[in-house]
């Protein structure tokens, strides 16, 4: 079947043509993230979102137009957006991290700004207080004692994977508590 004729048949919301677009192109997408995307989860991730894009403005196609152009226009924009978030929420961890990691509080700020920070600084202090207790000593001898993921585990006696996953965990829960914070801070 031509594939004009499948896009006019994808426009009138036809299943079969959207697996046939999905099966046709599903590879050739996926490899095109794989350049860009180091994760084979979050690939498979975009690559879904592609498809799921596809099928929402799927009125919006036009079947003169090149769709392979279109579906590689549409899976660039999702993997310039999910690596745009990435960037974003790495640089949120690194300034929570660099606030709690900061023992002195710099005089060059204002009055204001240096009880912003302590308060941020003393509030992220009861956060990991919270944390389970072998979580929370793995990601102090991380963050306080500047220790590397196999030194840790050494000296824990565990495996760098399960030091990984100490500090993801508690990464986690300083970004999901934090943000209630900075808004309080921001009034």
């Amino acid at each position: 079947m031509e594939e004009k004729a499948i896009i006019v048949q994808l426009k009138d919301g036809n299943h079969k043509a959207f697996e046939w677009i999905y099966t046709t192109y599903w590879s050739q997408v996926y490899n095109f993230c794989r350049l860009y995307i180091n994760s084979i989860e979050d690939t498979k991730e975009i690559v879904q979102q592609v498809f799921v894009k596809i099928w929402e403005t799927r009125a919006f196609i036009k079947e003169e137009e090149n769709f392979k152009g279109f579906l590689f226009i549409i899976t660039r924009n999702i993997i310039f957006n999910q690596s745009k978030k990435k960037f974003n929420e790495d640089f949120y961890k690194l300034s929570v991290l660099n606030a709690y990691s900061s023992s002195d509080i710099q005089t060059e700020h204002g009055i204001e700004e240096e009880i912003e920070v302590a308060q941020l600084s003393e509030y992220i202090n009861q956060l990991i207080d919270n944390l389970p207790p072998r979580q929370k000593e793995v990601f102090l001898l991380s963050r306080k004692s500047h220790l590397s993921y196999k030194e840790i585990s050494t000296r824990l006696n565990i495996s760098e994977k399960t030091v990984e996953h100490y500090i993801s965990k508690a990464i986690k829960h300083l970004r999901q508590n934090i943000q209630l914070i900075l808004i309080f801070l921001a009034c």
